[in-house]
């Protein structure tokens, strides 16, 4: 397994996570898995033996039971694994018990800390964006407890990339700890982040962490042209997300990976983890399985080592529509771009027949 830092931090991770969504399966949830306690020690087992020391969790999943799951799994692991949790989503009618407010943070890492069974989190997150909560409050919420010891280092998910430089600004300039990193959905079907988040991230030292790389079930190898999604999984079970915008360029996209499993005896998800692993500005991939066999199967495919032109089959089948500014300034300014955007600058050009 590979480690890398953690943005503009010391804290080195793998760059495969085990992500703990099937973890329970309860209070809506049960379309993501049904992971249980003894299941869920051998499979932090697994992923112990095989370098993956880092576990992501959130207060949402199953509504706080796959916390549990996970802290009773890690039990007598705690100083050999890395931890990260989350909060924000509502989880009761309670006005206040949401968002990014000091009063929803400090209550909800309390009742995850309980949860896991831990005095400290490595990581922790807020969930998604509250426009309604100041920045200020937020920042300066995350940093008292970084220094009170309850987290070591704190990051942000699902954030417009505006959000990220405002929120990340703020801390620098006003002599506040930043976040270290942000988790956010890209998948070789689902590219709109690299119109600004992978760059922003690379420009600010926030690191990208990649949360469902197959699509919330999407490109499990069991969807495609006349191929409907089982009942027993996400898709197949009334799951309302991702949006996909175009159903044609999805198996666009299956066709691809299909074509390059092939060349590889693997599967098709194996081939998703290893084209995203290996894109620009992506930092640690959170891989999630509902059983050993899976799991095995997701940890393979950090050997799979795609050629370049395996790379460009997939990467060409969904590229995002250079949407402004991004065409001007692929015709206009290229030369002046930030080695973290050009990467994808080029590819518009390319689309835009202006590649010579």
């Amino acid at each position: 397994m590979e480690y890398i830092y953690l943005g503009k931090s010391g804290l080195r991770v793998p760059k495969y996570i085990l992500g703990t969504i099937p973890f329970s399966g309860t209070n809506g949830f049960e379309a993501a898995g049904d992971v249980q306690e003894e299941q869920a020690r051998r499979m932090v087992d697994m992923s112990l033996e095989a370098g993956i020391n880092m576990f992501d969790t959130a207060n949402l999943y199953s509504k706080g039971d796959a916390e549990r799951v996970l802290g009773a799994a890690v039990k007598g692991h705690r100083s050999d694994v890395l931890i990260s949790s989350k909060a924000g989503f509502p989880l009761s009618d309670n006005p206040w018990e949401r968002g990014a407010s000091r009063s929803n943070i400090v209550k909800s890492l309390d009742e995850t800390l309980e949860r896991l069974g831990t005095d400290y989190l490595d990581l922790y997150f807020v969930h998604l964006w509250d426009g309604q909560t100041p920045v200020e409050e937020t920042v300066e919420t995350m940093t008292t407890l970084v220094k009170s010891g309850k987290i070591r280092h704190w990051g942000v998910s699902n954030y417009s990339g505006w959000a990220l430089a405002k929120t990340h600004t703020f801390a620098v300039e006003n002599g506040f700890i930043p976040p270290i990193t942000q988790q956010i959905y890209y998948t070789p079907e689902a590219r709109e982040a690299e119109y600004e988040l992978l760059p922003a991230g690379t420009e600010l030292g926030v690191s990208s962490m990649i949360w469902s790389p197959l699509g919330e079930g999407l490109l499990n190898g069991k969807i495609g042209r006349g191929k409907e999604a089982p009942e027993n999984t996400r898709q197949g079970g009334g799951w309302p997300e991702p949006w996909v915008q175009d159903e044609e360029r999805l198996y666009q996209v299956i066709d691809a990976l299909e074509e390059v499993a092939s060349n590889h005896s693997a599967s098709v998800p194996q081939i998703a983890y290893a084209w995203v692993r290996d894109r620009p500005n992506v930092g640690p991939v959170v891989i999630a399985a509902r059983n050993e066999e899976q799991l095995k199967e997701n940890i393979a495919s950090f050997d799979i080592q795609l050629t370049e032109e395996e790379h460009d089959r997939i990467e060409r089948v969904a590229r995002p529509k250079p949407l402004y500014p991004n065409w001007h300034r692929a015709m206009t300014g290229l030369e002046m771009a930030s080695p973290s955007e050009k990467v994808y600058l080029e590819k518009y050009k390319e689309s835009m027949g202006m590649d010579e």
